[in-house]
Formats: structure tokens, C-alpha cells, sequence
């Protein structure tokens, strides 16, 4: 009689579509010759299961200075840079050919019903959203995030803004622009400042 056929190991199951709320993010501006923003991200990924989060690094834009933190203990979680190809496979079935990814490896799977906070740091150099014109210094952007603040470099007065905001002096004396976008699309943000007299 023929022994019984070992059992098929089961297949991986695949990783769950990437889900995620509670977001908000804070472009910090840098000298305006160097056409770089510090951005901190906080987002809460919550798709039961998964292990990894996956932040988009924007066409146009040169990411530098990356660190993750989980904001419930304040460590500092490993990430990776990776293709689209690497990110459809990980959780994200719909990532555009082109882009990269930040891929975070969590330090939990999201539990059922429950969630990961996340910070993400990094610093864009982008000249066609931060740069001159003039006697002005322009930041221009769309922004799809929904809660939002843009922080002047120290020394500069706004002197423009084409979407309703709160405009508040932080500690410091830095300017910061903050707006909640309620419409469906992204915000085409643009602020102009300007160099306060010494």
C-alpha cells in the first residue's frame, strides 16, 4: 500500500491592500537656495495584517534624510527604498510603473480592528515647488493629504496664499500656514513670502 502524499505546504496569502487614516503632514521650508522642505508625516496604517506601510517618494522630487518611527514607543523602524514592481507585490497592487516607495516594516502586524501610528522624516529637494521669484520666495504644490501646515523659513512674512488658512507665530518666531482640505481633490497650494527688512 502507497504511503499518503505529504501535505502541500499552504500558499502565502497575499499582502492586504494598504489602507490608512488619521493623516496629516507639516512641510517645514529650508533656505530658499537650496530649494528643500522637511516633511513629517503622521499617518496610521490600518489594514488588518499588513506588516509593511508604503509611503510614495513624488516624481520631481529627491528624497534625502529618511527615518520611521513607531509613534507609540518612539522607536526608529527599519525602511527601504523600492520599486513599484517590489511595492505591488508587498501591498500596494496598483503602484504606478514609475514611482518608488518607502517601505516601512512595521513593528507589529495591524491587529484586527486596531492600528500602527506612524511618523515618516524626510527632506525634498524639489526646485519647480520651492524656489524665487523675485523679491518673492514661492512654495507651490499640490497637496492630497486633507490636514496640512507650511512653515516659513525663519525671517520671511507671508504675503500670499490662495487657499483659506490659519496663519499662526510659532515658538520661535517662525510663520506657519495651516488649512484643512475638505473638497475631494488635491489642494493647488501656493504661498508667496517675503524677506523681513533686518
Amino acid at each position: 500500500m502507497l504511503g499518503a502524499s505529504p501535505a502541500e505546504p499552504d500558499a502565502p496569502r497575499p499582502a492586504p491592500p494598504q489602507t490608512e487614516s488619521d493623516e496629516y503632514t507639516r512641510y517645514e521650508l529650508l533656505a530658499p537656495e537650496t530649494a528643500q522642505f522637511r516633511i513629517l508625516y503622521d499617518v496610521t496604517a490600518t489594514a488588518e495584517g499588513a506588516s509593511f506601510f508604503f509611503n510614495p517618494i513624488r516624481r520631481g522630487s529627491e528624497a534625502s534624510r529618511e527615518s520611521v518611527y513607531d509613534r507609540m514607543t518612539g522607536e526608529a523602524l527599519k525602511f527601504e527604498v523600492v520599486s513599484a514592481e517590489e511595492a505591488r507585490k508587498t501591498g500596494v497592487p496598483d503602484a504606478p510603473a514609475a514611482m518608488q516607495y518607502i517601505r516601512v516594516t512595521l513593528p507589529r502586524p495591524v491587529p484586527a480592528g486596531g492600528q500602527v501610528r506612524l511618523r515618516i522624516d524626510k527632506t525634498y529637494r524639489d526646485a519647480a515647488s520651492w524656489f524665487r521669484e523675485g523679491r518673492d520666495v514661492v512654495f507651490k504644490r499640490s497637496l492630497g493629504i486633507k490636514r496640512n501646515t507650511v512653515v516659513l523659513p525663519a525671517g520671511y512674512e507671508l504675503v500670499g496664499c490662495n487657499f483659506p488658512s490659519q496663519v499662526l507665530t510659532e515658538p520661535g518666531g517662525r510663520i506657519s500656514v495651516s488649512f484643512v482640505n475638505a473638497g475631494p481633490e488635491a489642494a493647488p497650494f501656493t504661498i508667496r513670502a517675503r524677506k523681513l527688512a533686518p
